[in-house]
């Protein structure tokens, strides 16, 4: 990806966090990132264009961050998965601005079919890794029931973000309500495996 795209991409997720989607103007993002409003049409065509890469940059860049997470758990799928959720909630500018921003893609799309498809392929990948790293951490389980605990950890995870930045959470207890919950999910498909 160009420099020039990749700043227009940050500044897109500068601006959605700070006045949501419907705030986002094409003018003001020019400004933003320090180009003309004919370059962010030219890498994107429209606002949707706009709208669907920067959702993509939020997934690539949360990749980024969490995937040093592996690499410090490598042959623990149990702290893998715990470190990979637990980074979502962390006090670091680039987080507080991609899981800000997604909520608000995330509250547009109720009202913007393109925009839902584009964040259900989203949610659908997300929910596919963490079931997957599930399924490291309790290999004996079913596919669907490491799908149903992904599913629950994912929007735990997005409601717990939501508290955390809004203020009616502090971090920590975000947190360790977060690793409650991952060690429950495992729990209950030891439980269901077993039983």
């Amino acid at each position: 990806m160009s420099d020039r795209r990749t700043e227009i991409l940050r500044a897109a997720t500068r601006v959605i966090s700070r006045r949501g989607v419907r705030g986002l103007r094409v003018a003001e993002l020019a400004a933003e990132a320090g180009v003309s409003a004919s370059l962010i049409y030219y890498h994107f065509t429209d606002r949707a264009g706009i709208l669907r890469e920067t959702l993509e940059f939020i997934g690539e860049r949360a990749d980024r961050y969490t995937a040093a997470a592996g690499s410090d758990a490598a042959g623990d799928p149990r702290a893998e998965l715990a470190q990979i959720l637990l980074l979502e909630l962390q006090d670091t500018a680039e987080v507080r601005e991609n899981s800000t921003a997604w909520g608000e893609l995330r509250a547009s799309a109720v009202f913007d079919p393109d925009l839902r498809e584009d964040l259900a392929r989203a949610t659908h990948t997300w929910v596919h890794e963490i079931a997957y790293l599930l399924g490291r951490a309790h290999p004996s389980g079913t596919a669907p029931a490491h799908a149903a605990a992904a599913e629950r950890l994912t929007a735990l995870l997005e409601g717990l973000s939501v508290r955390w930045l809004s203020g009616s959470l502090p971090l920590d207890h975000a947190r360790r309500l977060l690793g409650g919950a991952i060690d429950a999910e495992l729990r209950n498909l030891q439980r269901v495996h077993s039983g």
